[in-house]
């Protein structure tokens, strides 16, 4: 298998390209996004090339070269925040260098199988408007088993970053329904893992267990933190990434997370990891007060995918102080 994973050192692309090799591309704007807490450079290996995704005639004469049977597109501007202070940069990384990476599919492998790793972020906030239950600690969905594929992805309130997300997801299905090309988009909830390198922003299970490990003090930012998400282990998402290249299906979306069976609140994170926290009353913009995902779709077009870490499993992943290499 001739593979290119961009975004090859972090977390969804170093599993990935664990599992598949082939070429990474990967120039550690993690690093410029998040500072020196957010590099990704420890997870390169002696296939990255040092590229950014813009270089477009760059990567054009890779695709000449290589002739990929396997692209998976993991890179991306992933901050909400960094998307909001530079516009034109998020857009250009997120939805302009897919499209790029699209064409030049198109043109030199067309056969090739096209992985998006996008986000339920192309949701924006049309989630809070579900009827949702307070519990304890914890808000729950209060007729729902989750978030499903036809929620819809306009006429909500996004940041910069979930549009220039959806803008690319769009792009991604349209290249599978017009073309016959064999795209997909994962519209991942959270994804975690010890490769992750978590900050406060971005990442936010593996950054608490970074904080309960350095006992350092986390911040709960609004909903009382009683707001939920899924969790996926990153290698769980590898795995359904490796389905999908075995029985492609052009043009389809899936939602990929941990369920509710994987859901955890803030506040039940925080007493699971004995954090010591402070509390912002405002919440960030556009965020979901709860989010688990109904993969019910995925499940259905491939029954033999099941996933293999709990959600303490996943604790005790993180916790671990080591990587193993």
């Amino acid at each position: 298998m001739k593979a290119l994973v961009t975004g090859s050192n972090g977390l969804i692309g170093s599993e990935i390209f664990r599992e598949l090799g082939g070429l990474g591309l990967d120039n550690d704007m993690r690093k410029t996004f998040f500072g020196p807490e957010g590099s990704t450079a420890q997870n390169a290996s002696d296939n990255t090339l040092n590229c950014d995704i813009r270089d477009y005639g760059r990567i054009e004469a890779l695709f000449k070269a290589e002739r990929f049977d396997t692209i998976i597109h993991c890179a991306a501007q992933p901050s909400h925040e960094a998307s909001l202070s530079n516009p034109l940069l998020d857009f250009s990384i997120n939805a302009e260098a897919t499209v790029h990476l699209l064409e030049m599919t198109r043109t030199y492998c067309p056969d090739a199988v096209f992985i998006f790793v996008s986000t339920n972020k192309v949701y924006g906030d049309y989630p809070n408007r579900l009827p949702l239950v307070e519990l304890e600690t914890r808000y729950e969905f209060a007729d729902c088993q989750g978030i499903d594929e036809s929620c819809p992805i306009d006429q909500s309130t996004h940041t910069v970053f979930g549009v220039s997300k959806a803008a690319a997801d769009l792009a991604v299905q349209e290249y599978g329904r017009t073309f016959g090309m064999k795209t997909v988009c994962f519209r991942c909830g959270c994804i975690t893992g010890r490769r992750q390198s978590g900050v406060p922003l971005h990442g936010f299970l593996n950054y608490a267990c970074k904080a309960a490990r350095e006992s350092k003090e986390y911040t709960i930012i609004g909903y009382k933190g009683k707001q939920v998400r899924d969790n996926l282990h990153a290698t769980d998402l590898v795995s359904a990434f490796v389905e999908y290249i075995n029985n492609p299906r052009p043009g389809q979306v899936y939602n990929m997370g941990g369920e509710k069976r994987n859901s955890c609140s803030v506040l039940e994170m925080v007493g699971r990891l004995s954090l010591k926290t402070t509390y912002q009353e405002n919440p960030r913009l556009g965020d979901h007060i709860c989010y688990y995902t109904n993969m019910a779709k995925f499940r259905k077009d491939y029954p033999l995918w099941q996933p293999r870490m709990t959600l303490d499993d996943i604790f005790e992943d993180l916790l671990w102080p080591c990587i193993d290499v």
